[in-house]
């Protein structure tokens, strides 16, 4: 099975204000059926988050994760996911439907997959 690769929009909020607020940017959300678990999230400064697939579809209904990566619903359209690093926290804004039909894309992925004899 190969790669599910979602281009979406997301507002950037950093802490180190390189990016304004109210500017949508290009982000790429990854699955690889090989690391079932783990989805990536490419922002455009090249920097790729790696983390569980499954914090993913839990922060679409309430606040998850600890540490380096944290999602959260904001309001009833939108969910926010946000990364800690040493350079800073940036916090990326999406529109739910978004996360939710890459989420279904993967979980479609993993179905179709052979099972091993």
């Amino acid at each position: 099975m190969s790669v599910v690769e979602q281009y979406a929009r997301a507002h950037i909020v950093t802490d180190a204000d390189r990016v304004e607020e109210d500017t949508a940017v290009p982000v790429v959300l990854r699955y690889d059926p090989d690391e079932p678990r783990s989805v990536r999230v490419g922002l455009p400064d090249r920097r790729e988050w790696t983390f569980s697939r499954t914090l993913l579809e839990q922060g679409l209904r309430a606040p998850s994760g600890t540490g380096e990566v944290r999602v959260w619903p904001c309001g009833r359209v939108q969910a926010v996911v946000e990364f800690h690093s040493a350079h800073g926290v940036s916090v990326v804004q999406f529109e739910s439907k978004t996360l939710l039909r890459f989420l279904r894309r993967t979980y479609m992925a993993t179905a179709q997959q052979p099972v091993p004899h």
